[in-house]
């Protein structure tokens, strides 16, 4: 089933009070929702990309969120080619630096540098490129906690591309559990530490949550990652702190700067205290640290 691109032009205000409408009822969905200005002082455009619907499902859906102003933004659905966006969309962009991690497409291996880790990763249906501004601030989050701290069980829940676990094995060299629900993105992500030369060290499984074994024989963990967005990271603090060591650090993103707050309250009870933000291209990431209670 072709994609569905759902479009409608708007001045900056209504463009962005729509999007962050729209956003939220579609985010655990995966659905991507972009607002951005069509030319300067010229309209903005909100579009949402939806997988795997018809058409009619698809403007029933967003009939529903919008509801009268559906009708009056003009909204207009398009059946796209069935091609591989994501890689459409992020393909040529140029290597993204985050400190001692630099994360580049297999186009761009003559910008490698001569310190800190080169990271492969090519545009593909895994999220997770070095671009997302998510993904950018636990890099530099993690590049923080390891001037401080040498983990030994570490584990990168939600990996997608596998990125950020990676990034912890050239590190740290100890091995890392990676998990997504996704069985494309574990199987990305697989290929993709062959060509980083970590597949020795990372083991990736397609886990939803904590449901796999391979969990009880790789916890406690020292350091965790989990980049994936606020519901479900609000709903996994009690699986996740039962798996977490006495003073383990947790970076958590996939966060809007509002979400902080509502994260905050769900891991305070297990011992886990704020101590970093870090805001990347309208991202939060948050650094915790468990404490005693």
């Amino acid at each position: 089933m072709n994609p569905i691109q759902a479009r409608f032009l708007a001045d900056e205000a209504t463009a962005k009070r729509y999007a962050r409408l729209i956003e939220p009822a579609f985010e655990d969905d995966g659905f991507p929702i972009s607002c951005f200005a069509t030319a300067e002082g010229g309209p903005w455009a909100v579009e949402i990309l939806f997988f795997d619907l018809d058409r009619e499902t698809a403007e029933s859906r967003l009939r529903a969120v919008l509801g009268d102003a559906y009708d009056l933004l003009s909204v207009e659905l398009e059946d796209l080619p069935d091609r591989n966006w994501v890689a459409v969309s992020l393909a040529g962009l140029a290597p993204v630096s985050a400190g001692r991690f630099l994360v580049h497409g297999s186009h761009d291996r003559a910008h490698r540098r001569g310190f800190g880790h080169n990271i492969e990763i090519d545009a593909n249906l895994a999220f997770g490129t070095g671009h997302h501004g998510s993904t950018r601030g636990c890099l530099l989050a993690l590049d923080t906690v390891l001037k401080s701290r040498s983990p030994e069980r570490m584990l990168d829940l939600g990996c997608g591309s596998g990125v950020l676990a990676f990034a912890c094995a050239m590190t740290t060299r100890h091995p890392v559990l990676a998990s997504d629900i996704d069985p494309v993105a574990v199987t990305t992500a697989r290929e993709n530490a062959r060509i980083n030369g970590v597949a020795g060290l990372v083991d990736i499984v397609a886990a939803d949550g904590f449901r796999h074994p391979a969990f009880a024989g790789a916890a406690p963990f020292d350091l965790v990652l989990a980049n994936i967005i606020a519901r479900p990271l609000a709903a996994l603090a009690p699986d996740l702190a039962r798996h977490l060591a006495p003073s383990a650090t947790l970076i958590l993103s996939g966060l809007r700067p509002e979400d902080g707050r509502r994260i905050l309250a769900a891991y305070r009870p297990f011992g886990l205290v704020l101590v970093r933000r870090l805001f990347d291209a309208g991202w939060l990431t948050l650094v915790l640290e468990r404490r005693s209670r």
